[in-house]
C-alpha cells in the first residue's frame, strides 16, 4: 500500500513536468527551428501548427482538471464501510455491493468504480469517466502531435533523415552511445528520449481510450471485470454511450464542459445493480 500511495503522488508531479517541458520544447525550440524568421507566407503555418498544439493542450489539461474537479466519490457516506465478505479487490479497493467501492487510496466510497488513475490521484467512476476518456484522447494526440515535430527538428535541425523505417528504431541505441563518445550533446539525446515518451504515453493512452469506450459501451466497468462479472445490457450500446457522454456530445468532444446531469447517489446505485 505505501508504494501505491507513493504512486499516486509522483505520478501527477510526472504528468505535469511532462506537460511543462513539451510546451517549452514547442515553442523555444521546435517552433523557431522549423519556422525561422517566417515571413509571410510561413506566418500562416506557424499560426496553424501553434493553434493546434495549443488546442490538444488545452483540452487535454480541461479534461484533467475536470477528472479532478467531478470526482466519483459519495458525498453522503464519509465512515470506513465493512469491507464485502465477497470481496476480491485486495489491492487498492474493497467491494461493498450495490455498485459501490471503498477505495484504500481515496479513503471514500466510490460509486461505479472503474479504476483507480495514478496520473490524477482519483478514481474513475459515474461522474468523471466522460473526462477521463477524453482526456486520454487529446493526452494521446498531443503526444502524436509533438513526436511529429520533434521529428521534423531533428530533421532540420541536425539533417537526420526517417524515410528508414529503421532510423526511429535504432535512433535511441546509437543517440545513447554517441553521447558516451562525447560525439552528440545532452539536448540531443534528451530529445531523442522525449520521442520515445511521447511515443509510448500515446500509445498506451490511445490503448487505454479504447479499451473504456468499450467497456462504456458495454455498460460495464474495470472493476466487474476484475470480479468475472458478465454485465448484462440493459439497455443499447448507443444509450449506454449517451449515458457518459451526454447528449451534448458533440460540444464535449471540442470543449472541456460539463455535458451530463450529475445522477443521483440513489440512480446510480440502481443502474449498477
Amino acid at each position: 500500500m505505501l508504494k501505491l500511495r507513493l504512486l499516486n503522488a509522483v505520478a501527477p508531479a510526472y504528468f505535469f513536468v511532462a506537460t511543462a517541458v513539451t510546451f517549452i520544447l514547442h515553442f523555444c525550440l521546435f517552433v523557431p527551428t522549423i519556422f525561422p524568421n517566417a515571413d509571410t507566407s510561413l506566418r500562416s503555418s506557424t499560426a496553424l501548427h501553434t493553434a493546434v498544439f495549443l488546442f490538444l493542450m488545452f483540452n487535454a489539461l480541461g479534461n484533467y482538471m475536470m477528472t479532478i474537479k467531478y470526482p466519483a466519490e459519495s458525498a453522503s457516506e464519509t465512515a470506513v464501510p465493512v469491507c464485502s465478505p465477497h470481496c476480491s479487490d485486495k489491492v487498492d479497493a474493497h467491494y461493498l455491493l450495490n455498485g459501490r467501492h471503498f477505495c484504500k487510496l481515496c479513503r471514500k466510497v466510490i460509486f461505479r468504480r472503474d479504476h483507480h488513475c495514478f496520473f490524477t490521484g482519483n478514481c474513475i467512476g459515474n461522474k468523471n469517466m466522460r473526462y477521463f476518456i477524453m482526456f486520454c484522447i487529446y493526452t494521446s494526440c498531443t503526444c502524436m502531435y509533438s513526436l511529429v515535430l520533434g521529428v521534423a527538428f531533428l530533421t532540420v535541425e541536425y539533417s537526420i533523415s526517417f524515410e528508414n523505417p529503421l532510423t526511429f528504431l535504432t535512433l535511441l541505441p546509437l543517440s545513447t552511445g554517441y553521447f558516451f563518445m562525447g560525439t552528440i550533446s545532452g539536448l540531443q539525446l534528451f530529445l531523442v528520449l522525449m520521442l520515445y515518451v511521447w511515443l509510448g504515453i500515446g500509445l498506451v493512452c490511445a490503448g487505454f481510450c479504447c479499451q473504456q469506450v468499450l467497456l462504456v459501451a458495454r455498460g460495464q466497468t474495470w472493476c466487474q471485470m476484475q470480479r468475472g462479472e458478465l454485465v448484462e445490457n440493459r439497455s443499447p450500446w448507443r444509450e449506454n454511450l449517451k449515458d457518459v457522454f451526454g447528449a451534448r456530445w458533440i460540444l464535449g468532444l471540442i470543449l472541456p464542459v460539463q455535458t451530463v446531469e450529475t445522477y443521483s447517489e440513489d440512480t446510480d446505485a440502481l443502474k449498477q445493480d
